[in-house]
This record gives structure tokens, sequence and C-alpha cells, in this order.
């Protein structure tokens, strides 16, 4: 058995460690809190994230991430994006450990990747690092159903090894080497499922939402193909197939999000009355900036950022966006 290191007990790292659990791999998930690793190691439950899942026998919890980590042949970080660099910080990762991250997101102020951050602050080679991506809800995870995913790495080698760890009889992940692009796609994402929240906070319907996934997407392949990314990863799993998931479903914290936004509260009351983190509030500034950077146009990322920023409300960032000149759809 493989043994594996789970670094965050959310409702997504307790998810993937049903996954690799089922998987065939030995799994220790890290709680931040001892009450929660408790919880899982008395009910095989997780008190403070799908509680109602049972958890196989395979996995076992601890808050003490030396204990964690301790003998890992795989570390999967599960952990917020805009928290990633601190953890690495406060952990001693495996020196021959593959490193796999969760989290879809682009670091304030620096502007990196998360492979990028696990590379730097974690001292990971980046032959190394994984990430896995796609069309994951961690609920419908959870319950088993029917799912399909990429795991990309540089190396190929990586990329075989951590789909065979966590290839289940429900969950099929596929290889890909563009790491660049899958991290991109599983960012912007978030930032266009605000977009489609609002839109449905403010009432629009279908044709209004499959208009902002259509061109967030567009956005999103423009701003890969200014960076260096294949373009086809954005036709897959970790970009269209994430996109739609994410935008459509009420699972999704990111469109949750935007849907209370759209409905007059703020940011600050729409934290408080949701449950983890929605990505795409922080990534939406990093990934306008990269979007300045490279001289890449993204009007609706920008709408979001500028909506999240108080500079904007929903309906007239949509004004702006209705109101901008009129261009051919491949531009």
């Amino acid at each position: 058995m493989t043994r594996v290191s789970v670094m965050g007990a959310g409702a997504w790292g307790t998810a993937f460690s049903l996954v690799l659990a089922d998987a065939g791999s030995e799994v220790v998930l890290w709680a931040r809190r001892p009450e929660v690793a408790e919880g899982v190691n008395r009910t095989s439950r997780n008190p403070g994230y799908l509680s109602d899942v049972e958890l196989p026998a395979a996995v076992r919890a601890t808050s003490d991430p030396v204990e964690a980590l301790d003998g890992a042949e795989v570390v999967v970080l599960a952990v917020p994006s805009q928290r990633l660099r601190e953890s690495l910080r406060g952990w001693r990762l495996p020196a021959s450990a593959l490193v796999v991250s969760l989290a879809k997101g682009i670091e304030l102020g620096t502007d990196q990747r998360m492979s990028q951050v696990i590379a730097e602050a974690g001292a990971v080679h980046p032959e190394r690092i994984g990430i896995v991506t796609g069309p994951n809800l961690a609920r419908e995870i959870a319950e088993r159903q029917p799912a399909a995913a990429v795991v990309a790495a540089a190396a190929e080698a990586t990329a075989l090894r951590l789909q065979t760890v966590c290839h289940s009889p429900t969950f099929r992940p596929y290889t890909n080497g563009d790491v660049l692009g899958c991290e991109l796609a599983g960012a912007t994402k978030n930032v266009i499922a605000l977009a489609v929240g609002m839109g449905s906070g403010l009432g629009y319907g279908a044709n209004a939402m499959a208009s902002v996934m259509t061109r967030g997407l567009a956005e999103t392949a423009r701003l890969g193909e200014a960076m260096g990314a294949d373009p086809h990863t954005f036709a897959g799993l970790a970009g269209m197939g994430d996109l739609a998931a994410t935008c459509m479903s009420p699972l999704s914290r990111n469109r949750t999000f935007g849907e209370h936004l759209g409905r007059g509260l703020g940011v600050e009351e729409a934290t408080a009355v949701s449950q983890g983190v929605a990505e795409g509030v922080k990534s939406c500034e990093s990934i306008a900036d990269l979007a300045r950077t490279h001289g890449v146009d993204m009007p609706i990322v920008t709408g979001v950022q500028r909506v999240v920023n108080g500079a904007l409300t929903p309906p007239e960032a949509l004004r702006l966006l209705l109101s901008r000149a009129p261009k051919p759809e491949r531009t």
C-alpha cells in the first residue's frame, strides 16, 4: 500500500482522502484542529466537512504535521491557495515524496501558480510536483458518484504514478503534461463562476449564463496562449469540464458566493454566510495582474475584480460588459 499524507481536512481534502483509500492507499489526513482529527479517528467521519460521509478504514487523522508527513510516499496539499506558502514554511516534506496540489488559485503578490509556490517554498524539484484538477465537486466525489479528472505533471513518470495512486472504481484520472495550462484553467474558472453566480443572483437565465461561461473560457485560453500553455488543455477536463461544473452546480462555492453578491450582499457579508473558501475572490486580483503583464484583455475577470474591490456593483459590471464595442468572436 502506498502511504499518502493529505494535508488539509476541508471538504476537498476529505473527499480526496476517500478516493485515495478506495484506490488502495493508506491515508493520513492532517487536520489543523485537534477535535477534527479526533472525530475522524473516533467515528470515521469528519465533523467539520461532509460529516454525513463515512470514510474508509484506511483513512486515519492527526493534528500533528510531523506525524502526518512521517514516511509519506505521496504528499497531497489540500489547503487554500493563499495559505499554501505559509503552510509549507512550517512543514518538512519528505525528501523523496511526490507532492500534489489540490488548490486552484494564483498567489497574491507573486502571481505564482501553486506548483511554483511548492517548488519555491517547499524546496521541491518540479519533476516531483503534480496537480489534480478537473470537474471535481467534493460532495459528489465523496458520494462516489462517477467523475473524471486530470493529473498534470512536468515529468511523465510523476503523472503516471499519481494516476495509479488515485484511480479508484469511481474516480478516473487522465494524465496531462501541461501543468501551466491546467493550473491557469483551474484558477480562472473560479473567477468566471463568480461572474455566473452574480448573473444568477440578478435573476438572469441560461442564455446569460452560457454567454459568460463561453466568453470566460475564451479569456482563459487567451491568457494561456500568451503564457505558453497548450490550447487543447482548455477544451478538456481541466478547462471546459471544470468550468462547466463550477459554474453550473449549486455545490460550487464560487458560484454560490457570486449569487450572494448578485443579490446585494457585500464581500464581507457573503464571506460570513459561506462555508469554505471561494478561491476566486482572492485570485481575481492576481489573474487580472497576469492579464496586464501579458497584455491580454480579460473583461469578465476585470469586472469581477472591480466588484470584489467595491469599485462596481454587479449590475454596473454587467452593463459595462454589454456596452463594450462589438468585435469578432475569435478575438
